[in-house]
């Protein structure tokens, strides 16, 4: 069985194997990454997941990156002063090293999101938004004056991307000022551009921003899949609960760094007979 369109998936493919398809070109060499060096439609992965292994194209994959910001994973930061614990952060923080890694030397795009409002509040809703009554941020600095102009404003330390994770060349970096990335941003733009039609989702928070996204995702037709140990949820953990359940029952998949890195890694299979 090939992996063209006009025939339905594997059943038997194991997780994380890369199965290739003939072409003019032939297969790429034994030393080169996997998928940079295949055209669009070439290759494909089974990548291990719940509630089931989900059939991946490669080159029209994403990594996004949600919030992954002072305020959310760093002490001191907006979510850390609200009492929030982040104590989940770090490890989230070391898997996103690992799997970005791993997604740039295969040549797979990474995209940041990263909440931000102007130093004027302009762009965070008035009293009429329920943007203005519900965000952290801007509640946080209505309520604490002394915190007014610091929390997710552009260009304050609360905004940045925690330096671990600090985009490189050739990433995309996305500014938002609602919870889900495709409100009033170019993030659909770019991926539809790139034919991107499947996203990895990492960062913070499991059960607001990365839900937001990922659900808006599901409905404009991408492929939805949660990293669920490169995130970090707010509250208790039952919103991380209630989240996975909703996208391994309802509206994607979830999987590991482990495998998503291990797919990465997968050196094209003998084309498999027609």
């Amino acid at each position: 069985m090939t992996i063209a369109a006009r025939h339905p998936p594997t059943l038997f493919a194991p997780a994380a194997t890369l199965i290739a398809r003939p072409s003019r070109r032939g297969y790429s060499a034994p030393d080169a990454p996997a998928w940079s060096k295949l055209a669009e439609g070439d290759v494909m992965f089974m990548l291990k997941a719940r509630p089931k292994p989900v059939r991946i194209d490669p080159a029209r994959t994403a990594v996004v990156v949600v919030d992954m910001q002072n305020a959310f994973a760093s002490a001191g930061g907006m979510f850390d002063l609200a009492g929030i614990d982040i104590s989940g952060a770090a490890p989230a923080i070391e898997a996103n090293k690992r799997l970005l890694a791993a997604a740039r030397e295969n040549g797979v795009p990474v995209v940041y999101l990263q909440m931000s409002y102007k130093p004027d509040l302009s762009d965070g809703g008035d009293i009429s938004s329920p943007n203005h009554h519900k965000e952290l941020g801007m509640v946080m600095m209505r309520e604490r004056p002394e915190l007014h102009g610091k929390l997710l404003i552009d260009g304050s330390w609360d905004w940045r991307i925690v330096d671990a994770l600090k985009p490189e060349a050739g990433d995309k970096v996305i500014r938002k000022s609602r919870y889900s990335g495709f409100c009033d941003t170019e993030l659909e733009a770019y991926l539809r551009t790139r034919g991107t039609r499947y996203l990895l989702f990492t960062g913070v928070a499991t059960n607001i921003c990365v839900d937001a996204t990922a659900r808006d995702a599901y409905s404009r037709e991408f492929w939805p899949i949660l990293v669920e140990d490169a995130m970090n949820h707010s509250g208790p953990d039952f919103n991380r609960q209630s989240t996975l359940w909703n996208f391994e029952n309802a509206l994607g998949w979830v999987t590991t760094t482990d495998m998503v890195v291990a797919a990465l890694r997968t050196e094209p299979a003998e084309a498999l007979p027609t």
